[in-house]
This record gives C-alpha cells, structure tokens and sequence, in this order.
C-alpha cells in the first residue's frame, strides 16, 4: 500500500503524547502533494487508503482512528478509542472521543462533544454545544444542537430536531419529524415522535408517548402510561398521567388529570354510574376493577 503522507519533524505536545505534523507525499481528494496537515500520534490514527485527511490544527492521537473520505478539520480533536469512518466530517472546536463512532455522512462541529459509546451516524448534524454521550444514537437527518444533552441508552433519528437546553435520557426515543426545544426534558422510556412540538420547560417521562401534531409546552407534564396525541395541546402547569389516552383535546392551566381517579369519582355519582354500565365492554371492565378495589 502506498503511503498518502509523511510524519514530519514538527510536533506538539498533548496530554503527554507527541503529536507529529503530517505532510502529504501525493494528490487525493482536495489534497495537493505537499500540503502539511494536522498533528497525529502516529501512523495508527489516519489511513493511507480514501481520501481522509486531518487538516492544519486539527488533531487525532490515542488509539482513536480516521479512516474512508473523513475530514478533521479547524481545531476538532478525535481521541481516545473513538472511530470516524465513511464520509463524515469533525470540525470547528468539536470533539469525539472515548468510544464513540462517527460515521456515514454525519458532521460533527462547532463546539459539539461526542463521546463515551455514543453513535452518529447517517445524515445526522450535531452542532453548538450539544453534547452526545453514553450509549445513545444519533441518526437519520437529525439536528441535535444549542446545548442540548442526550445520553443514557436514548435515540434521536428521522427528521427530529432537538435545540435549546433540552434534555434526552433514559430509554427516550425521539424521532419522525418532532421539534423538541426549549427546556423540555424527554426521559425514561417516553417517545416523541410524528408531528410533535415539545418546548418551553415541558417534560415528557415514564412509559409516555406523545404523537401526531400533539403540542406539550409550558411547565406541562405527562408521565406513567399516558399516550397524547391527534391535536391534543398540553401546557400551562398541566399534569396528564395514569393510563390517559387523549386525542384532540385541551388540557391547560393548573389541570391534574389521572383518568383512573376521574371515573372513581364518576361511580360515586348516582346519576350518572347506571348510563356508564353497559356501554363498552372495557369500560365494564374498568368499572369493576374499580368497584372491587373501593368495595362499593
């Protein structure tokens, strides 16, 4: 295999390891014979083969490895044990470390963090100071940026677009065409997804799931197994949660609704428990369920 660059003489000290200038020894890619690079540990961190390339600045060293038609760019560092391969590009201030995979057509840039087991890959885009980490993923035409944190075991993919100071964790999968910004928190095992619009300091959590062109702002929260969807709108100080199922309604202001204690306080009304009895075969269900647990 012919070599694409040389280490030269001129080096930095980083971390206690020495970084050595490359210099390209051929023509590849937008690479000109001649043209001096970035710093790299050793030959270890940058293939010869594609056109990949750490450009003036830029850095890689550790066991971390660039590989395929990759570009490090500006002052973006990749360390650690992390890989960056197929036609992905780190650049600005961005960092990827640990772990971490980069790949596809993925851009890491600006002042973003990637690190520990955490995957970017496809068209994703992450940008400002977001950060991804743990064993999340990241794909899809995804834009994850501002200050946003995603981490845990927590997926974003499709067409989301993540902003702001938001918080994904846990199990949370947010995906489709939803827009979660502000300071919204998705967490646990909760799904957003569809048309979805969670902002301003909404929190979506447990085994929630929020869908369609649904809309949770405000300081609202839905939690436990609640499903939201259709036009539902969630806000104010609002808190939906038990086993509510809600389509196309308002909830708003300081609102508790738990549809389990709801329907309690329905069997304790004469006149309208005996219309209830009979209409649905689940709801009779519910309705003893009920009844055996009040001894009414």
């Amino acid at each position: 295999m012919a070599k694409k660059y040389e280490l030269i003489r001129n080096s930095v000290m980083v971390n206690n390891r020495t970084l050595y200038q490359i210099k390209a020894l051929k023509d590849f890619g937008s690479v000109k014979k001649g043209d001096l690079g970035g710093f790299i540990e050793s030959e270890n961190n940058l293939n010869h083969d594609g056109n990949c390339w750490v450009y003036v600045k830029a850095q890689v060293y550790g066991d971390a490895y660039v590989s395929g038609d990759v570009l490090v760019s500006g002052n973006a560092r990749v360390y650690g044990k992390a890989r960056v391969y197929g036609k992905a590009q780190v650049f600005g201030g961005a960092h990827v470390s640990g772990n971490a995979r980069v790949s596809g057509k993925a851009l890491v840039c600006e002042s973003a963090r990637v690190f520990r087991n955490a995957r970017v890959f496809e068209n994703a885009r992450v940008y400002g100071d977001a950060q991804v980490f743990e064993d999340t993923r990241v794909f899809g035409n995804v834009r994850v940026y501002g200050n946003v944190q995603v981490f845990g075991n927590a997926q974003v993919y499709g067409n989301a677009e993540v902003s702001g100071d938001v918080e994904i964790s846990g199990n949370a999968h947010v995906y489709g065409d939803a827009l979660v910004s502000g300071n919204a928190q998705v967490s646990e095992n909760a799904k957003v997804y569809g048309n979805v619009y969670v902002y301003e300091n909404a929190k979506v959590s447990g085994n929630a799931q929020v869908y369609g062109d649904a809309r949770v702002f405000g300081n609202a929260r839905v939690s436990e197994n609640t499903w939201v969807y259709g036009n539902t709108h969630i806000f104010e100080n609002a808190h939906v949660y038990g086993n509510a199922h809600l389509g196309n309604v308002p909830i708003d202001f300081n609102c508790d609704f738990n549809p389990y204690k709801a329907l309690k306080e329905i069997l304790n009304c004469p006149e309208i428990f005996p219309v209830l009895s009979g209409l649905n075969e689940n709801l009779d269900k519910l309705i003893s369920t009920i009844l055996i647990k009040t001894g009414t």
